[in-house]
């Protein structure tokens, strides 16, 4: 009976558990991020404006001005003004009046009553900002303006935008580590077809991505629309950007990784000379540096580093800093398909790849504390600031990737060590042939001992009959089959037969070992003389039909049967020597273990581009302290002399609470002796000399002896302002005071 050889397939189990596992921690590890990451945070603050917020102005002013800690994007309509009733007040025209400062024109004939000024603009390392804030023209009133709730960068753009923005970063970490893992480490991987697939699919999942991230620029950071990333018009403004502008250039740089990568799975892999292969090598590692380095100042010079202290210096240090990551989590990510799915990998790569993994990290070490300490600044701020948090935990699982990566460096040397200077595969063959020759060994003395009665009888019943098929293990690599029956092995190319178990040779071929010829047979592809070679059969006898010139038909049909048993065997057989090798599952679990944690601190470092810095914030924090403390209550104590009769004394102010808008006012008039001073008239005026306003009299009423108050005194702008205070004792002794106060 003729048995078929299953079809091979892949180890489906093993895949799907490693498939799960990647899966999981990827949904884990960017639900994380679009969970807790808010939109991207302001990058660029508001620092002052004219008119200030909640000023009350006597005239309209001709333009609105906004000032900001460092340079922004605006283009015409980023700044709107509103009437109290929600129209439009300014010109739609912005201007750039230097000093990070930029202005709006505001139309003639405006109304008295409450404008609310809205500004949504994109700070220089490409993160959009917006807020608003209101002013007075006369005296404040309602407003009619609503404002979206929907913060800038949010909703489902914000969502999409930022998961791109994973999604490159991981296709360029893939690609570059692929493509060094190959040159540098194992250049046989060039014709392995998984380290292909995998490389080819980080280049088309970073092409992807850097579409996706700039069609979607336009309403990220304009309107939040998703129909918006189709708007000719709007990705024809988003390509005057800086941003933009990195974002195509991206794209030409992958054209040319294309290239590189066509030539290393190709070209090089086909190269047999030596020479010949060094010199591609050479080229390959030149050229494709160039292309790395290329693509990691894209991200560069459009984000962090190309804003803030040192940006010179920061963004080659932040070129350095990407690379170093895609080689090293990169390379692990390439490792560890080689350990599952890769044939023959030997200890020479792992060992290569573990000294680049430490050069790596070295180099990562190194430019992660600089950038640390210009993004952070201080202790106080890497604690208590999101993005020193999110940097506390992105060292914190480095940390731990270092430590799976010193675990996975001892197993490679104790496979080193125990192979014998062999590659791991070589020793693990080793061990699956010694098996094999053991059970031989086994098979041919259990036959030795079998009675010669029960030989002889054998033997007349095989030589009655045809001898069934038995199943053959045939190596791709070394053209060998192994008889599982008789533990004879047989070179297909010479038709030799080796005996496992005497070491002795036999002559034929395979289609012997299959069965197809044996004592008192003949094999129909070679009939000796004196037999009928059914393929030409005489006048007497029918033959089988014939498929083509000389050949029958069932022979197609076995030809693929024997195809699909030997690459049956041939799988079974690669299983089992990578599964032989005592050290080489701890390293592919240690391995995983370090690419479950690389994609977990790649979503934290997604998390950080997106986030304030730590500086900015603390910055941002002093100077709102700076302008609360001066905005706080003003106190003056002048003391006066009309010149009268009982005319000296000291009058004490308090302005509450001090700042833009409107405040209270209370004048307290003592005597000498320290008693309450009942005068016959108190009044105060204000005036604003470097702006030209004023004075603005008060005139506040007497609420006890000695006290006088006044409710909604409006200061309009701030500034250093001259307060007067005139004090009468009699109908005939008057004086007047001024002192320079900072209000607001």
């Amino acid at each position: 009976m003729r048995t078929t050889a299953p079809r091979p397939g892949p180890d489906l189990a093993g895949r799907g558990r490693l498939l799960l596992v990647v899966v999981a921690l990827f949904a884990a590890a960017l639900g994380a991020v679009l969970a807790t990451a808010a939109p991207a945070g302001a990058h660029a603050a508001l620092t002052g404006s004219d008119p200030q917020r909640g000023a009350v102005v006597a005239k309209a002013p001709d333009q609105v001005s906004l000032t900001f800690s460092e340079k922004v994007a605006m283009a015409d309509g980023s700044v709107r003004v509103l009437d109290p009733a929600g129209k439009r007040a300014d010109t739609g025209k912005t201007s750039d009046l230097g000093s990070n400062t930029y202005g709006v024109k505001l139309k003639p004939g405006l109304p008295d009553g409450t404008f609310t000024v809205a500004y949504q603009v994109v700070s220089a390392d490409s993160h959009p900002i917006a807020g608003a804030f209101t002013f007075s023209i006369g005296a404040p009133s309602d407003t009619k303006v609503v404002l979206p709730d929907q913060e800038v960068g949010g909703g489902l753009v914000g969502t999409l935008y930022d998961t791109a923005r994973y999604l490159a970063y991981a296709g360029f970490i893939v690609v570059v580590g692929g493509a060094a893992f190959v040159l540098g480490c194992w250049p046989r991987g060039a014709g392995v077809r998984p380290l292909q697939r995998l490389v080819v699919a980080g280049w088309l999942v970073l092409t992807g991505a850097t579409l996706a991230t700039l069609l979607l620029r336009a309403p990220y950071t304009g309107s939040g629309k998703l129909a918006d990333a189709f708007d000719l018009a709007a990705l024809g403004d988003v390509l005057q950007t800086k941003t933009g502008a990195a974002l195509v250039s991206r794209l030409l740089l992958l054209a040319a990784a294309a290239l590189f990568i066509a030539v290393l799975f190709g070209a090089y892999d086909k190269r047999e000379d030596p020479k010949e292969k060094r010199d591609l090598a050479f080229g390959l590692a030149v050229g494709g540096g160039v292309v790395a380095l290329g693509i990691a100042a894209t991200w560069a010079l459009a984000e962090h580093a190309s804003t803030g202290v040192q940006a010179g210096f920061a963004m080659p240090v932040d070129v350095l800093h990407l690379v170093a990551v895609a080689v090293w989590l990169g390379g692990v990510g390439a490792l560890l398909l080689c350990l599952y799915r890769a044939p023959l990998v030997d200890a020479r790569a792992v060992r290569r790849f573990s000294r680049v993994a430490f050069a790596s990290v070295v180099v990562l070490a190194v430019t992660g504390l600089y950038q640390s300490w210009r993004q952070v600044g201080s202790w106080t701020a890497l604690v208590e600031t999101d993005y020193g948090q999110l940097l506390l935990v992105k060292v914190a699982l480095v940390v731990v990737l270092v430590g799976i990566a010193s675990v996975s460096r001892r197993w490679t040397g104790r496979i080193a060590a125990e192979a014998g200077g062999l590659a791991p595969e070589a020793a693990a063959a080793a061990v699956v042939e010694q098996r094999g020759r053991a059970a031989a060994t086994s098979t041919a003395t259990a036959a030795t001992t079998t009675t010669g009665k029960a030989t002889g009888k054998a033997s007349g019943k095989a030589s009655s009959r045809k001898k069934k098929p038995v199943a053959v293990a045939h190596s791709s690599r070394t053209g060998a089959a192994t008889d599982r029956a008789t533990g004879k092995t047989t070179d297909t190319a010479t038709g030799t037969a080796t005996d496992k178990a005497t070491g002795g040779t036999t002559g034929g071929t395979a289609e012997a070992d299959s069965g197809k010829a044996g004592p008192g047979k003949t094999d129909p592809a070679k009939s000796s003389p004196g037999k009928t070679d059914p393929a030409k059969s005489s006048p007497g006898k029918t033959g089988p039909a014939k498929s083509g010139p000389g050949k029958p038909a069932g022979d197609d049909k076995r030809a693929a049967q024997l195809a699909r048993q030997r690459a049956a065997m041939d799988a079974a057989r690669e299983k089992r020597v990578r599964d032989a090798d005592p050290h080489r599952s701890g390293l592919r679990r240690s391995v995983l273990a370090e690419a479950g944690v690389a994609v977990v601190l790649l979503a934290v470092t997604t998390a950080l581009t997106t986030t304030e810095p730590g500086r900015t914030v603390e910055e941002a924090e002093n100077t709102a302290s700076s302008a609360q403390r001066a905005a706080g209550p003003v106190k003056l104590e002048v003391p006066f002399d009309t010149g009268g009769r009982d005319g000296k004394g000291t009058v004490r102010l308090e302005l509450t609470p001090g700042r833009t808008g409107s405040n209270d006012l209370h004048v307290y008039a003592s005597r000498p002796n320290g008693s309450a001073f009942d005068l016959p008239e108190v009044k105060v005026a204000f005036t604003l000399k470097a702006k030209d306003v004023g004075p603005l009299p008060v005139a506040p009423d007497r609420i006890a002896t000695g006290h006088w108050s006044a409710t909604g005194v409006q200061v309009p702008m701030a500034g250093k302002w001259k307060v007067a205070v005139t004090v009468r004792t009699s109908d005939i002794d008057q004086v007047t005071l001024d002192k320079n106060v900072q209000i607001g």
